[in-house]
């Protein structure tokens, strides 16, 4: 991390907004995912990995009961907020689209509160938020914001809060009080990924496990392109996908689509025509449970230690996303279409959809030539310029 936008930065920030010292800086960082899209609320297998890029908050704590909010990426002053008035049909910040930014970490306290986690005047702070990952790129800034608030507030007031259970914590605040229906996954890959590894997590449980991903090492490189194309989760389309799940899994009688073998889909798929679902719906099952088997196919290759050979299987997942799940747009096809006509090992779209970013495995020696492919295609198609960059296994949410 330059100094730019280091731990002395922010605390210099923090004293310029506030006139006092923090009590500390903490990180928590953006994720991409490797494969499993879609699949965290169905109860189902995701692999993300931790990016370098984060969000680094400043904070101290307060016996007010006063929230007052500043980041250093928004224009305006500090967002002060009273804790126990804090409520998700107000949103937390007031007015606008939930209360904007603020709703995040203001939704992260509501959520500590709600567990009983802090009492009386306690949960309280004063924070200062500087980040270095994309916002609207899908690369999880929200879930970077919420879970450096909460971790930042765990050691703060000594919660002794598990990685995974903050990880749960910002997702209830996402959900009930910003309004967005996302699954665990981005929480967890913000608060629990380590350095080197993509965590093959069970989102039904939560279990997980670390997986070595040494790139460079093979000689491969994972490369972000960033379609700079924002996207907004909470314009109903993320939501409807989830509720057509949930609705052919109690059509089939099962807690989730999790539980439908990928080894009885076709008939599976027979069945929800004969209960009256309509073709988008099955294609949403058939991208569930296919993704879910993809998962499971890259841990086999890469415990194999054979990384090259999940090129492929990203690919398949795109068009699964495409086709079956409909998420997909123009810029994230044309990224994966031309990186793959120009030597990359395979390539798909990561995050929620409707644009973003896509991720990309070449070998380290067509690094260079298939991201200049990609940005020329982008160019003749009268886009924006793509934002690529590598993306290096890294640590989950820690104080500095």
């Amino acid at each position: 991390m330059t100094d730019e936008h280091g731990p002395g930065r922010v605390t210099a920030e923090f004293r310029e907004v506030y006139g006092t010292e923090p009590g500390g800086v903490w990180a928590a960082p953006g994720r991409v995912n490797l494969i499993g899209e879609h699949t965290d609320y169905n109860d189902g297998f995701v692999m993300p990995l931790a990016l370098p890029h984060t969000c680094l908050a400043a904070a101290s704590p307060r016996a007010d009961g006063v929230l007052r909010l500043h980041s250093g990426d928004v224009p305006g002053g500090a967002v002060e907020l009273r804790v126990e008035e804090l409520s998700p049909v107000a949103g937390g910040a007031g007015g606008g689209d939930r209360g904007g930014w603020a709703a995040y970490p203001a939704g992260v306290v509501w959520a500590l509160r709600e567990a009983g986690l802090l009492t009386g005047a306690a949960g309280g702070a004063d924070l200062h938020f500087a980040s270095t990952v994309p916002t609207g790129a899908g690369l999880s800034s929200s879930a970077a914001l919420e879970v450096v608030t909460a971790t930042a507030l765990n050691d703060l007031y000594g919660l002794g809060l598990t990685p995974p259970r903050i990880a749960q914590l910002c997702q209830r605040a996402e959900n009930a009080f910003v309004g967005v229906p996302c699954g665990i996954m981005d929480q967890m890959a913000s608060a629990c990924c380590t350095e080197g590894h993509a965590l093959f997590l069970d989102a039904r449980d939560l279990t997980q496990r670390q997986v070595p991903l040494d790139l460079a090492a093979e000689g491969l490189r994972l490369l972000v392109v960033d379609t700079r194309v924002k996207h907004e989760l909470g314009d109903g389309a993320y939501a409807s996908r989830r509720a057509a799940c949930e609705a052919a899994a109690r059509a089939l009688g099962v807690r989730a689509l999790r539980d439908v073998p990928f080894e009885g889909l076709d008939a599976t798929l027979t069945e929800l025509e004969r209960l009256g679902c309509d073709a988008a719906t099955r294609r949403r099952v058939r991208h569930v449970v296919t993704e879910d088997r993809r998962v499971e196919e890259v841990i086999e290759r890469l415990d194999a230690g054979d990384t090259r050979s999940i090129g492929p299987v990203l690919t398949a997942g795109h068009a699964s996303c495409r086709d079956d799940f409909e998420i997909s747009c123009d810029e994230l096809d044309l990224v994966v279409a031309t990186a793959n006509a120009a030597g990359a090992l395979g390539a798909r779209m990561t995050g929620g959809g409707f644009g973003g970013s896509a991720i990309v495995l070449v070998a380290e020696g067509d690094a260079e030539a298939v991201s200049k492919s990609v940005t020329e295609a982008f160019g003749a198609a009268g886009h924006r310029a793509p934002r690529i960059f590598p993306a290096v296994p890294s640590a989950g949410a820690r104080r500095l």
